[in-house]
Order: C-alpha cells, then structure tokens, then sequence
C-alpha cells in the first residue's frame, strides 16, 4: 500500500489553465496533460499529478481541473469539487486497483442533484490502515464507515469519483435487473478467530488436529 502518492492509469486528458495560475487567470482555456498520479490526504479532496506538453509537472489539484480529451471546454458542464467527489479521501494509505469485471465497462452515479450520470470506469481508489505500530485515527476499515472511490470518465467530459453505494454498473451479459437495491450498510466485523468455540491439539503435528474448547463451569 502507498504512502501519501501513488501511481494511476495514465489518463490522456485537458487541464483547465485557471488551475495553473491560482485561479488568476486563463479561465476557459485548457492545454493538454498525462494525469499520473495522485495525494491522498486524511479529511481532503483526492489531489492529481499531471505532466504538460512542455514537460513540466504540477502537482496536487483536484478533480475539478481537469477534463477528457477531444472535448471543447466550453461543453463541459462546470460542477462544484463536492458534486464531482462525494466524500475525501479517508487516510494517508491508498490502494489503486482497476478491477477486471468493470474495466472499461459503462455505468452511472447518482449525484447530488437526485440525477444519474453516465460515464466509463476507469480505476478504483480504497483506504487502508497500514499497520498496528500507527495510531489508527481514520475510519478506512470501520465496516459502516468505509468508502471506496470509483474514478469515472463522465459521458459530459468532466471526471468523477463516487462510491460503490453511488454507482451502478453496466454488465451487459449480467446486470439484467433495472433496480435500485434497498440493501443495508455492513456494520459486522467479520473475523474467525473472535470465538472460544475451538483449539488446535497440543502436539508437534504438522497436520494437527482441531478440538473442541472444553469450559470449566464449576466457577
């Protein structure tokens, strides 16, 4: 797991100028860019990586400055950082995955403004802790507190990162029912080893046997 940085998929796309400049300027204007990378900062927007075309790189700037290749600037819908990403990101360690089933596959998430919007899957950003020796102040693997961040192409041009409870994909060959689930928030902690229920024997075995655990119950 990273620390702080990490690699992505390289993403051919436009940098709004304004971004370059602190918001001074060149509003409307955008150059061309490879995002490759990210910051992920506990209780911050997702941050970006990107290269230019005249090989400078700046760093740190979130979804909102950036959109695809091949789009007029002018076309694309301008949204709040909020409306873009729905939750920061949860701690210092995170983990980039694209995942096989929803590699390049459609799909849509329902935004603040009670619409869906439809995009392509792109990559998945998940939070971690990294060990026990660091105290543990996030909420990454608290089970009803953990999100994920999928990072969408947006079909309008813009690029979003929205939860798996935001997002439904499209699998054509699968996914034939056209339904919000009503499901419920995890809250369990799963582990098999939180019970007195069983023991290994006490022997040198390599292929040792299970027991069951004898109580006293005289106290």
């Amino acid at each position: 797991m990273a620390y702080l940085n990490a690699n992505i998929p390289l993403q051919y796309a436009q940098i709004r100028r304004e971004y370059l400049y602190d918001g001074q300027k060149h509003q409307g204007e955008v150059e061309d860019c490879i995002i490759f990378g990210l910051t992920s900062i506990a209780g911050s927007a997702l941050l970006f990586h990107a290269i230019m075309e005249n090989g400078a790189v700046f760093y740190r700037l979130p979804i909102t400055a950036f959109i695809q290749k091949g789009f007029k600037p002018q076309d694309v819908p301008r949204y709040r950082l909020d409306e873009l990403q729905l939750w920061n990101s949860f701690s210092y360690y995170p983990a980039i995955t694209t995942w096989d089933v929803l590699g390049g596959i459609s799909g849509k998430f329902y935004g603040k403004d009670r619409k869906f919007h439809q995009g392509k899957y792109l990559f998945t950003v998940d939070w971690g802790h990294p060990e026990g020796n660091i105290l543990n102040s996030d909420h990454s693997e608290i089970p009803h507190e953990h999100k994920c961040a999928h990072i969408i192409a947006l079909n309008d041009g813009n690029y979003a990162a929205q939860p798996n409870n935001r997002c439904i994909w499209n699998l054509p060959s699968f996914t034939v029912k056209n339904e919000i689930p009503d499901w419920k928030v995890q809250t369990t902690e799963w582990s098999v080893e939180n019970t007195d229920k069983w023991i290994t024997e006490d022997s040198d075995k390599f292929f040792y046997d299970i027991e069951d655990k004898k109580h006293d119950d005289k106290n």
